[in-house]
């Protein structure tokens, strides 16, 4: 007795395993035939006509973490990140009008704040901050990450950051590319091993307090005082649970202030290192010039206009936590983005579909902050290499099936 099972192109894009079957009621060995099908046309398994084996596929989401102080530019590399998929994101439709999750096309972003075990006015009571392990609720976070990522809906809850309050959850269906962002992703050693790909923005103490009174006291009214009192506030538990996330890391991208000019505190010119790790699957580093040498190069001249202090990249080999790692650095800031095409034709490994595609995304996107800088550059090569990392698994994923029928 056989039965025949058909697995068409959409359900080839998910995670099979392969167990042998068990014996019917008759108490025969039930033998199944596999089919493929492609766009509508049939695949034979090369001339197999009955395996005795049961394949069981999950979801295909390929899930990416993002760890990050607040205030350090996550919704900006989200936008970016995004966009490199096509489509925007916006927040679920006819939903709470103050959920934090973020929908496209391709990709759905949900903001680990989420899991907040502890509203605000509980926060305050305990005497703890939202960065403090004790007022998050990591085992909803790690059984949804998961069932997500295995292809289920879940009920996931909302932080309100307008009221401070846990609102009710709302329904989040699994997408093709799940991002995870906020202060967490890579503390609960669960969650981190369902990431497929982890990044850490981490921005000097410098940088950070520059932008959070740029952001704070023009977009939101604070004073420069309580700036102040909340960066210190948050300080020790910052170093303590949110810095040391950054070992985990497949990719740091790392704020400093400028060296082009000595002395400089003004945070304008920024020095931006792109930290890649050796040895990540479907990840290989971006480099400049010669992969694996020690590069330092000045572009400026004729081919690129740079004012003053003008842009320096460096890149070579490293060693990050224990990690090989490779390093990609630019201090300073373009003066004409549509000359980053000079830049990008030194770059390689960058995962691009077509000469210029670089440049042409931060071109799209020149109102993003960090666009003149190695900031928007970085998150863009980021997104760029994401992308090919995800085509690499949903295609290793497509081929299991058929290479477990020949085995």
């Amino acid at each position: 007795m056989a039965a025949c099972t058909v697995y068409t192109t959409q359900s080839l894009h998910s995670t099979c395993s392969i167990s042998t079957p068990s014996k019917t009621h008759l108490g025969f060995n039930q033998k199944k035939q596999i089919l493929f099908y492609n766009s509508g046309k049939r695949v034979t398994n090369r001339g197999i006509a009955a395996v005795p084996y049961v394949i069981r596929c999950s979801g295909d989401t390929v899930v990416i973490g993002l760890a990050a102080d607040s205030g350090c530019g996550k919704s900006t590399f989200m936008r970016r990140l995004t966009s490199v998929f096509g489509g925007a994101a916006e927040p679920p439709k006819g939903g709470n009008p103050d959920s934090n999750t973020l929908i496209s096309d391709t990709t759905t972003v949900i903001c680990l704040d989420d899991y907040h075990s502890l509203d605000r006015t509980g926060r305050k009571e305990k005497g703890v901050t939202a960065l403090d392990p004790r007022a998050n609720n990591f085992d909803l976070m790690y059984e949804q990450v998961k069932a997500l990522k295995e292809g289920k809906a879940v009920e996931k809850p909302i932080y309100n950051h307008v009221t401070g309050l846990l609102d009710p959850p709302e329904l989040t269906k699994p997408p093709k590319i799940l991002v995870i962002e906020g202060l967490h992703p890579m503390f609960d050693q669960r969650v981190r091993d369902l990431l497929d790909f982890s990044i850490y923005l981490d921005i000097s103490n410098e940088v950070k307090f520059a932008w959070k009174i740029q952001r704070d006291m023009a977009e939101r009214g604070h004073s420069l005082e309580s700036i102040k009192a909340s960066i210190e506030a948050r300080k020790p538990d910052f170093e303590a649970y949110i810095d040391p996330q950054k070992q985990y890391a497949d990719a740091v991208i790392e704020v400093l202030p400028t060296q082009l000019i000595p002395g400089d505190n003004e945070g304008k010119i920024l020095r931006v290192r792109l930290i890649m790790k050796e040895g990540v699957k479907y990840f290989s580093p971006v480099y400049l010039f010669d992969e694996g040498s020690t590069i330092s190069w000045i572009p400026c001249g004729r081919k690129l206009s740079c004012s003053y202090p003008g842009i320096k990249f460096t890149y070579g080999p490293e060693t990050y936590f224990g990690h090989e790692v490779s390093v990609l650095e630019m201090d300073g800031q373009f003066d004409r983005l549509d000359e980053l095409i000079y830049v990008e034709s030194h770059l390689s490994n960058l995962s691009t579909k077509f000469y210029g595609e670089v440049t042409q995304q931060m071109l799209k996107h020149a109102e993003f902050p960090g666009s003149n800088n190695g900031t928007g550059l970085f998150q863009t090569i980021v997104g760029l290499k994401i992308r090919e990392l995800y085509e690499h698994i949903i295609a290793s994923k497509a081929a299991a099936p058929l290479e477990a029928t020949k085995a």
